[in-house]
């Protein structure tokens, strides 16, 4: 196929006149293949799928005016390092920028890598111990200072510093070096063979920060940086204000690398108020261009879509709802902090307890009274990618087995029909972010939860506290100041050698960390440490599946977590706004500079 043919095909493709599947189908019948198909669509700046109605393609930058965005949970924090959720991560998407994001499919996509590594073309070792990057050239970041080699391993030493309380810290940490070669190539080494080796410096959680700026904050300062809350990357939008909690504003990068891109003038992303209110901003008052985290009931979101001011975009996702126990006393102080991994929870560590409380999830209710097209049923924490998951669970509501499960363990009713054994009564404290459909999540369980001798105290925490990065606040799900808690998490990638990291004991949220841990249940299990570490290394994929499907079936057998449902993903978008490209390890924003706004086409004639 000669180049000119290929430049039709591809303008076909951004002009919505030929799928991204027939172009990956074409490409297949003449010798290429599947991943350098999707990536010489991602060098063409094309997004990786078509939204509903016309493209238009912009023939400049600018022009398009305000893009609109509405996001409950607000951003508290704008260094990609230290968030704390995707509310963070999606903000700061639009500042700062990965070396390669991954497309729906799982493919990796070039952003400030010039290609994508691999053993035919020399930037990758077989066994997986190396990869090396080229970068692009004539990148800037926002303050007019190059993107070169030196800002990608600052990110590596400034990540894999304990001092600096990284959330990102398990992408960075056991790499063994990552080298210059010169202004726009590293070398990445790792200290053992590597099945992933497109964890660091990829995804959401591989967006970079400029070394000039922070440079002065690495370590115990990681918190003190002005560009925490003022960032500047080499992503489409610049930072115009930024208020925690509340509001992002930003402003077109006029130096941005790609031609014509972005289309709209400036971004503004909004937080705070409920989902509901999020979704009908979009779907009935059209005030709004596109809202994130629509957890709202089903039957709302299709009353709102008859106004036709909007339209609903649903994708599968990586996101599981679920219910974590705490193994760790939320009431005792140990050494200046409570849930502290030395007072074992006095309940939660009895096995019927936890046995029991799995049995009292009604997940078929809460999926078919609740969430509808939005929740999939699952007693799985690991749901994606395919080959991970598990086939050895099941899920159960039974209020008659979980009472026969308290009553052989020894748990008696009272006088007041609550259980207690050894003078303790079996009362417990769920938490939750703020947030309708959850609080009626939480009333099921505590009904249910009532039915088997078991009192609920329910607690709902405002999401900008409860997702907060704030060490010294008491109240965000790291602390774990209660007995069970609720919220969702995903993988970010298509492996999960990180997302399942999160229930290792060296993971364990706590002060000493800042409460970065990621295993906010302070579960601890040798086998599973063992496994773990073993797929860390194990290149054999079909062996290497069945450990992360082990370690699924470890973490929900001994009822560390209580899986709900996996998300389908949600927005509300304008139905004149087009080009978005959804992704389960991405989010919406890591294709916004191609966004457009498709207006109606005026008039003719009388």
């Amino acid at each position: 196929m000669d180049e000119h043919a290929l430049r039709e095909l591809i303008e076909d493709v951004e002009a919505g006149r030929l799928s991204r599947r027939a172009w990956l189908q074409l490409m297949i019948r003449v010798g290429v293949t599947a991943p350098m198909a999707a990536r010489m669509l991602a060098s063409s700046g094309i997004a990786r799928a078509q939204s509903k109605g016309p493209a238009f393609t912009p023939t400049r930058r600018g022009g398009g005016g305000t893009l609109r965005l509405l996001n409950w949970q607000a951003p508290t924090m704008l260094n990609p390092h230290l968030s704390t959720g995707l509310k963070d991560t999606t903000a700061a998407r639009l500042f700062h920028e990965p070396l390669a994001s991954f497309d729906a499919e799982g493919n990796l996509v070039p952003i400030l890598a010039a290609d994508i590594p691999s053993v035919d073309n020399g930037g990758l070792a077989k066994d997986g111990t190396w990869v090396i990057w080229n970068l692009k050239k004539g990148v800037t970041w926002h303050d007019g200072r190059p993107f070169s080699a030196d800002d990608v391993v600052f990110n590596w030493q400034y990540s894999a510093d304990p001092a600096t309380a990284a959330t990102s810290v398990g992408l960075y940490r056991d790499l063994k070096r990552v080298e210059k070669l010169h202004d726009h190539a590293v070398k990445v080494v790792f200290p053992k063979p590597t099945p992933f080796w497109a964890d660091p410096f990829c995804g959401n959680a591989g967006m970079l920060i400029p070394r000039h700026l922070f440079e002065p904050y690495h370590g115990s300062k990681s918190r003190e940086a002005p560009s925490n809350l003022r960032p500047v990357g080499t992503g489409p939008y610049r930072v115009v204000d930024f208020k925690p909690g509340d509001m992002v504003r930003a402003e077109i990068n006029s130096s941005y690398r790609v031609v014509n891109r972005p289309f709209f003038d400036a971004v503004e992303l909004k937080g705070g108020g409920d989902a509901v209110s999020t979704a009908r901003a979009v779907l009935q008052t059209g005030e709004y261009d596109l809202a994130f985290g629509l957890q709202v009931e089903d039957e709302i979101l299709r009353r709102l879509e008859q106004v036709g001011k909007g339209r609903l975009i649903i994708t599968p996702s990586s996101a599981v709802e679920h219910i974590q126990c705490n193994f760790a006393d939320p009431w005792k102080e140990v050494d200046g902090e409570r849930s502290n991994v030395k007072a074992p929870h006095p309940l939660l560590t009895d096995a019927a307890v936890r046995a029991a409380l799995g049995l009292l999830v009604d997940r078929a209710t809460i999926q078919e009274q609740i969430y509808g097209r939005l929740g999939q049923a699952t007693a799985n924490f690991l749901n994606m990618p395919a080959r991970f998951v598990s086939a050895n669970t099941a899920w159960e509501f039974s209020v008659d087995k979980a009472n026969h499960v308290l009553e052989s363990a020894g748990w008696k009713r009272g006088g007041d029909g609550v259980r207690a054994k050894d003078g303790k009564r079996l009362k417990l404290l769920y938490q939750t972010a703020t947030n309708a459909p959850r609080q009626k999540v939480q009333a099921i369980i505590k009904q249910a939860c009532a039915k088997a001798g078991i009192e609920i105290e329910l607690k709902a925490v405002v999401a900008s506290v409860f997702f907060s990065s704030d060490p010294a606040n008491p109240d965000t799900y790291r602390h774990f100041y209660a007995d069970l808690q609720q919220y969702n998490t995903r993988l970010g990638r298509p492996d999960p050698k990180l997302f399942m990291e999160q229930y290792t004991s060296w993971r364990i949220a706590s002060r000493e960390n800042k409460w970065s841990g990621s295993n906010t249940t302070r579960w601890r299990n040798e086998e599973y440490d063992r496994l773990w570490k073993t797929a860390d290394t194990e290149m054999d994929p079909v062996k290497r599946a069945a450990m992360f499907i082990r370690m699924n079936d470890l973490i929900v057998q001994n009822v560390a977590v209580i899986p709900l449902f996996r998300w389908n993903e949600a927005v509300a978008a304008s139905t004149s706004l087009q080009g978005i490209s959804p992704s389960p390890w991405e989010g919406y924003l890591w294709t916004v500079a191609s966004w457009v706004r498709q207006l109606a086409a005026p008039r003719t004639g009388a």
